[in-house]
């Protein structure tokens, strides 16, 4: 214990730095756009909650495979076609990515929108193809 107070007050540069990048980080993950829920949670979201199932990758990765009853709209289309989602304003959205990492800002956009119940699946289709999870394919 000696030797980490010795250390702090030698390297008090090193532990604020150690410590800004903690709250960061907290601060980071406090401002996410939506609570994440697993794709076992999605598929049941899916079929018992009636959740639209909402796939912002691209045109070519949605078709190379996607997930059961999903519906496909780009990230770089959302905005322009939110009035096509409006009938799910009130229902649970779940969004579906590559990664995970998109997701965050499909969120955002459906927040500001006034979607209520939006999720994003963690880490979107690699985690789904990772898990063994049917894939549907045309």
């Amino acid at each position: 214990m000696d030797r980490i107070i010795e250390f702090s007050i030698n390297h008090w540069d090193m532990v604020l730095a150690l410590l800004a990048t903690l709250a960061m980080l907290i601060w980071t993950e406090r401002r996410k756009a939506a609570p994440s829920v697993t794709p076992q949670q999605a598929t049941v979201m899916g079929n018992s909650d009636d959740a639209l199932m909402l796939d912002i990758r691209s045109a070519a990765d949605y078709k190379s495979g996607r997930v059961l009853n999903s519906t496909n709209i780009p990230f770089a289309e959302l905005s322009k076609r939110l009035d096509d989602l409006k009938k799910y304003r009130d229902k649970p959205v779940v969004l579906i990515c590559k990664t995970g990492q998109t997701a965050g800002s499909a969120a955002n956009m459906l927040r500001k929108d006034g979607y209520s119940k939006v999720y994003r699946m963690t880490g979107g289709m690699v985690e789904w193809t990772n898990q063994g999870l049917p894939l549907v394919r045309k």
